[in-house]
């Protein structure tokens, strides 16, 4: 299986009406896991990049709620680059997938959801050490 299909594209419906957007997103379902923590990341810099590490336990959606970002995502063989720029598209990062969010617009609101509850000891922060655990 290639990185793309590993990590693939989430497409949410627009339920909108005449009174404006509505985009639904329910863990287990449009999501594929349960989801058991939200955060999102504003006002970052255009030159900020967030991320950079992977993650031994959680599983992630990335969804740009509002402007656009970017996210380089790779396995350590195979890399891949994504745009979040439309609040109804979202990425999904498995475990043990490498990811680094960039490029910020000055209103980008990035939305995301996570499989697990926040556990620090389940990051991996090195790029070479995740290299020699992926190998492994």
């Amino acid at each position: 299986m290639n990185l793309r299909e590993k990590c693939p594209m989430i497409y949410f419906d627009d339920l909108g009406d005449e009174r404006g957007k509505l985009v639904v997103i329910e863990g287990g379902q449009t999501i594929p896991f349960e989801v058991k923590r939200v955060f999102y990341i504003y006002d970052s810099d255009g030159t900020v990049i967030r991320g950079q590490h992977a993650n031994r336990k959680s599983e992630f959606v990335l969804i740009n709620v509002a402007g656009k970002s970017k996210v380089r995502i790779t396995d350590g063989k195979e890399e891949i680059f994504v745009e979040l720029n439309r609040p109804m598209t979202g990425v999904y990062i498995p475990k043990m997938i490498w990811k680094d969010m960039y490029d910020f617009s000055k209103d980008s609101i990035l939305l995301v959801l996570a499989s697990t509850h926040y556990d620090g000891a389940e990051y991996i922060r090195n790029y070479e050490e995740y290299l020699k655990e992926v190998e492994s």
